[in-house]
Order: structure tokens, then C-alpha cells, then sequence
């Protein structure tokens, strides 16, 4: 076990290890963003590098694009592939259903189109995003800057017909300035501490003028890959109810991953 590495940090690099064993020769594959699909992406290029697999990565963000060229793995659009043989990305919250809540780094709506375009879609994550009911994690929308407060108050009246504990909603901030997806637009942060019916959640936010999508990713995870902070790994298949349990050498980890 490598000293430097903190728990959290060691089952996300284990998840992401055992995550990218899914990847095969000429794949097309989604790169999910956030500090746990980071790991994937270093993983998958360590592949690149010394294995010589060929892959065409679809990245779901900037960051997550240049991180990918620096380590050497070729960066294509969607539009280019057209379509994905696997996506792998990270969780805010997943329940037992492997229905997610995804977006804490303000990337959701690309990752739920690239998500959606892939035969195969895995998370990757931690014991402690596992959830009876989504909603614990603040649920993010969204939406376009034009009237984003007129679209801020028909969502919390939304709310109020829906099964949910709590209705407070507020604007992601990046400072003093709303904060800025990459597609220009702006997120509201849904605090609802519980999600008591997720489909009709996302079938309704998405039906409100102003909304461009929400985080709720519904049937979309295939897989989750669980790791823990003593290298064990578990892997999850919603389709045919499989469990898997193994553990992933991590004692190189320090050296490779030092910058994230």
C-alpha cells in the first residue's frame, strides 16, 4: 500500500483499474469527468502506453479532454464516432437499481448524451455513494442563463407536487459569477434529501421551459465498479444480477497519479 495515497483516493484508483479491464482493442470510449473519472483516464492511458491498445476516446468535457491527450489517448468528438462501445464515468449518488444522480462537477449534460450513445455504460465509485433513495446528493439542472430565474421559480413549484422531502433550490456559484457548463449554460442545484419516484422527477423538470437536462441518469449504468480502500473491488451488473468481487494492486499508484 502506498503511503501518500489517502482512502478515498486509493478505491477510486482501484475502481478505475479494474474499470478500464472492460476496454478492448479499437474501442470507442466515452470519458466521463470529475476527480473519479480522472483516474479512469490515467488508467486507460497507462494502457495506451504500455500495452499498445488502440482506443478513440470521446471526452464528456473540456478538462476531461486535455487530460486525455496528455496521457496519450486519441481524443475524437461524438459526431465522429457516432456511436460508443463503452462509457465509463463516476456518481454523485447510485441506488440498488443503479439509477444514478450525476453532475456535482457541472458536466451532466454531456456525460448524459455520451452516456446514452454507448452500448455499455460503467460507473465507477465508492461505498459511500451508494444510496436506498437518490436525492441525498443535491440533484443539479440545467438550464439556459435567458430567464433563469423565471425557470429557478417553476421548478421549486414543481416541487411542491412531487415526492420529495425537500423543495430548496439554488444557482451553482463558481465564485461571485453563476458558474458556466461547457455548453454555456447555467445549473440549479435541487436540495431535495429524498427522490421518492426519480423517473417522474426527470420525465417532469425536463418538460419545464429553461430546462436543458437534469441529473438524473434513469436505466443508463450497465455496471458499477466499487472500489475500497484496502484494494478490493467489487462489480456490480444490473442485467444479469451478477456479483464479482477481486482486488487490485495498487502499490504503483503513488508515482503515476501524483497530479490529481
Amino acid at each position: 500500500m502506498t503511503s501518500n495515497l489517502s482512502p478515498i483516493d486509493t478505491a477510486k484508483f482501484v475502481a478505475a483499474k479494474r474499470a478500464v479491464e472492460f476496454v478492448e482493442d479499437g474501442m470507442r470510449v466515452g470519458l466521463g469527468t470529475g476527480s473519479t473519472a480522472a483516474w479512469m483516464v490515467r488508467c486507460l492511458g497507462e494502457r495506451v502506453r504500455e500495452e499498445g491498445l488502440k482506443v478513440s476516446g470521446v471526452p464528456t468535457s473540456t478538462r476531461t479532454a486535455e487530460l486525455a491527450r496528455q496521457v496519450g489517448i486519441k481524443v475524437i468528438s461524438l459526431d465522429d464516432a457516432r456511436w460508443l462501445d463503452i462509457t465509463i464515468d463516476g456518481a454523485d449518488e447510485f441506488d440498488g437499481d443503479l439509477n444514478l444522480i450525476k453532475g456535482g462537477g457541472g458536466a451532466l449534460l454531456q456525460e448524459k448524451i455520451v452516456a446514452t450513445a454507448s452500448d455499455l455504460m460503467i460507473v465507477i465509485t465508492d461505498p459511500s455513494k451508494k444510496v436506498d433513495t437518490l436525492g441525498r446528493f443535491p440533484l443539479p439542472v440545467e438550464v439556459i442563463p435567458f430567464g433563469w430565474q423565471t425557470t429557478k421559480a417553476l421548478v421549486e413549484e414543481t416541487l411542491a407536487s412531487l415526492d420529495v422531502l425537500g423543495q430548496q433550490a439554488s444557482l451553482r456559484m463558481n465564485g461571485e459569477a453563476p458558474f458556466v457548463t461547457d455548453e454555456g449554460n447555467h445549473i440549479i442545484d435541487l436540495h431535495l434529501q429524498r427522490i421518492g419516484n426519480a423517473r417522474q422527477m426527470s420525465m417532469v423538470l425536463n418538460q419545464i421551459p429553461g430546462v436543458v437536462e437534469n441529473g438524473l441518469f434513469i436505466d443508463i449504468c450497465d455496471k458499477v465498479v466499487i472500489g475500497h480502500q484496502d484494494g478490493r473491488v467489487e462489480v456490480e451488473d444490473i442485467n444479469d444480477g451478477s456479483h464479482e468481487e477481486g482486488t487490485i494492486e495498487f502499490a504503483d499508484a503513488e508515482n503515476l497519479f501524483l497530479d490529481i
